[in-house]
């Protein structure tokens, strides 16, 4: 008997731990009838078919969730047609909350595991292994709670100890180039009204002694990055210090831990250990939403702002930790206006990234519970995503929704770190820079025709002239700067400054640094010509790495050292040089 448990990803990245969790928890001598597909919504709806075909499974279950669920129901309609003997089961926070229309819906669905369905599958497994045996067991479906049956929904099933759950990746390989995911805690003593961890109240972590080894094991493999799915890692203290202690201390210099936190709990110590790790080390994705207090409120969400730019900002002061801020869009109370202020205050933190995600509407989520009160409407299909509402219209969210593409390219590719703090003088505030730059590409119709990659920065100098035409030659030093930061380039950029008379300088640093190492010192036995390829030099008149910009009549020649980058940024080496003579 072979019960194939199946997971459709987002991305080949990904790793699903719903299926691995299920797997793991089964008793060792039954797992042998359990095995694992995984898919990506890229992969083609008759592959995916094709596969499973192939592998001549018994009964199929499907992890469900607002990512995969469109394409997971056009897999059930046909594989039932290929394999119309097999069960189809369906499990995840998609299907849990409906689960009774679902099956309406769908009548080829033997039926839906609902909440948390470990123990529920390993029953479900027995009753399947057990069919058609003399072994005594569960026989009934009707007898094994946490299901939802065409005939109706059996007992509610308790919630799982964590510790109880094994290690769920040890026969899982390769590694390399995946995101493995993570859980050292269930549930949330928060209640955020669109989120869906505000339903579990009860907080259970995982025994840390068991957490260390499993960490351990990540640290051995050296598996590129971790990231833990609990929904707020450091709301407990000692479970979070023991962890972030763990991972400093037994760092390998490789692996990249992702955490979820409330930035306005941390404690000073909290901050002082973060403070110590490896630069890469750990990255934390802080969930502002909106700073709007009304809003705050009404969705429940209790947060210290002040506390929260504080702490942010030292975790910034150490340059060693990767910070990632959310807004949301679409929230009760908060107009176009209010996002915007939202928007300024959490821009001013200096995130490396700021996420601006529009409010999905989920499924057995007290904000679903009152659409109808905020004239919340929203997409009839995952992801369900706001349309408009009382406060914001569609007008607005489609405007946000440009701006949202001109934050991802120019603020969150980290690729105009020097030009946008410049850029940012010439408007009211860092929402209006973004509001006119979309604008801009909405008259030269760059959204239909998007710029490649290395022409965004010539889009960006044509905007930025067009705003203020007297600090061109500032702009094309800044921009010049950030282009080198990130890549050697082959072909100088057009609006770089001639450096043709500049030819002999060059050569002649080059040549004095074969000979002396001053700035290169790792470069070994290279010759002054194979250094001039390694590493770039440039002129410029303006200090734009400096927060004082104004031209002061010198002249800096800065180095950049592309062997050398940063581990948050991926940004060269830069150091000033001077010329021989």
């Amino acid at each position: 008997m072979k019960f194939l448990l199946t997971a459709v990803n987002a991305k080949y990245i990904h790793s699903n731990p719903a299926v691995y969790s299920l797997r793991g928890f089964v008793e060792e001598k039954k797992r042998a009838h359990v095995e694992i597909a995984e898919y990506t919504i890229n992969h083609r709806l008759e592959d995916i078919l094709g596969d499973i075909y192939r592998q001549k499974p018994d009964v199929v279950a499907f992890s469900c969730y607002i990512w995969n669920w469109e394409m997971i129901q056009d897999i059930i309609l046909e594989l039932n047609k290929i394999l119309p003997e097999v069960p189809i089961w369906l499990g995840g926070p998609e299907v849990s909350f409906d689960a009774p229309q679902i099956l309406e819906r769908f009548p080829m669905v033997t039926g839906i595991m609902v909440g948390e369905g470990e123990q529920t599958f390993c029953e479900l497994l027995e009753y399947y292994v057990n069919q058609g045996t003399s072994q005594k067991g569960l026989l009934n479906l009707q007898d094994i709670p946490g299901l939802v049956l065409h005939s109706g929904a059996t007992a509610e099933r308790e919630m799982t100890r964590l510790s109880e759950i094994p290690f769920l990746y040890h026969d899982m390989a390769p590694f390399e180039n995946r995101i493995i995911y993570y859980e050292s805690s269930r549930g949330c003593p928060y209640r955020c009204s669109y989120c869906l961890s505000s339903i579990d109240k009860k907080l259970r972590l995982r025994d840390i002694e068991i957490v260390k080894k499993e960490l351990q094991f990540f640290l051995e493999q050296k598996v590129p990055q971790v990231k833990f799915v609990d929904r707020t890692f450091n709301c407990d203290h000692n479970h979070a210090m023991a962890i972030w202690q763990y991972i400093t201390d037994n760092d390998n210099g490789v692996t990249n831990f992702h955490f979820e936190i409330s930035a306005d709990i941390l404690r000073a110590d909290e901050i002082e250990l973060l403070g110590k790790m490896r630069p890469g080390l750990v990255q934390l994705e802080i969930g502002v939403q909106t700073t709007n207090p009304q809003t705050l409120k009404e969705i429940r969400r209790n947060m210290d702002l002040e506390k929260l730019e504080t702490n942010v900002a030292k975790i910034h002061e150490g340059g060693n930790i990767h910070q990632h801020l959310d807004l949301i869009a679409g929230l009760p109370y908060e107009d176009y206006e209010s996002f915007k202020n939202s928007f300024n205050r959490v821009y001013r933190m200096k995130p490396q990234q700021l996420q601006l995600g529009f409010l999905k509407v989920l499924k057995g989520s007290y904000m679903h519970e009152k659409a109808e009160d905020y004239g919340l409407v929203y997409r009839s299909k995952p992801p369900y995503e706001v349309l408009y509402t009382n406060w914001l219209t569609y007008g607005d969210v489609l405007r946000l929704k440009k701006i949202e593409e001109m934050v991802e390219l120019y603020y969150n590719s980290n690729q105009f770190t020097h030009t946008l703090p410049i850029l940012e003088q010439a408007f009211e505030s860092p929402f209006m820079l973004f509001e006119k730059l979309a604008d801009f590409y909405e008259e030269k119709g760059y959204f239909v025709s998007s710029p490649a990659r290395a022409y965004r920065y010539q889009v960006l100098l044509d905007f930025a002239v067009e705003k203020d035409a007297s600090q061109e030659d500032l702009y094309k030093e800044s921009l010049t700067y950030d282009m080198y930061l990130r890549e050697n380039l082959k072909s100088r950029p057009g609006f770089a400054a001639d450096l043709t008379a500049r030819k002999d300088e060059i050569r002649s640093f080059y040549k004095a640094e074969e000979e002396s190492r001053t700035y290169l010192p790792s470069y070994g036995q290279y010759d002054s010509k194979q250094l001039s390829k390694m590493t770039h030099l440039e002129v410029f008149r303006y200090p734009v790495w400096d927060s004082n910009v104004e031209a002061d009549g010198q002249t800096y020649y800065v180095l950049f050292d592309y062997r050398e980058r940063s581990p948050l940024t991926g940004e060269a080496r830069t150091v000033l040089v001077e010329l021989p003579g």
